[in-house]
C-alpha cells in the first residue's frame, strides 16, 4: 500500500495541473493529508460512495497520462542516473562536476 500511495503521490506532482480542483482536492485529502473517505465526503457533503468512485477514477486517470507523459518513469531513470554519477564523482573527488550534479538536482 505504501508503494502504491508514494506514485500517486508522484504523479499528483506530476499531473495535477490537469485535473479538476474537485479531483485535486480528493486526491490531496486522501493521499496527502491522509482523510479517510467518511471524512472526504462530510467535507465535500456529498456520499462515501461517490468520494470512492471520484478517487479510483482520477487514480485510473493518472496512471493513463503516465502511460502516454511518462514523467513519473523518466524522473526515476534521471535519479537513478544522478545517483551513479554522485558515486563516481566521489571518488573523483571534482567539485565542478559535483556542483553540476547538485544543479540537475534542483530542476526537479
Amino acid at each position: 500500500m505504501l508503494e502504491k500511495t508514494t506514485r500517486i503521490n508522484y504523479l499528483l506532482d506530476f499531473y495535477q495541473a490537469l485535473l479538476t480542483p474537485k479531483q485535486r482536492s480528493y486526491m490531496e485529502m486522501y493521499y496527502l493529508e491522509d482523510y479517510s473517505l467518511g471524512e472526504i465526503s462530510e467535507e465535500a457533503n456529498v456520499s462515501r460512495q461517490a468520494v470512492y468512485d471520484n478517487i479510483k477514477r482520477t487514480e485510473a486517470m493518472l496512471e493513463s497520462y503516465e502511460e502516454k507523459l511518462h514523467l513519473y518513469e523518466k524522473f526515476e531513470n534521471r535519479m537513478k542516473l544522478i545517483q551513479q554519477m554522485e558515486t563516481y564523482v566521489a571518488d573523483l573527488g571534482d567539485e565542478l562536476l559535483r556542483t553540476y550534479i547538485n544543479q540537475l538536482k534542483e530542476l526537479d
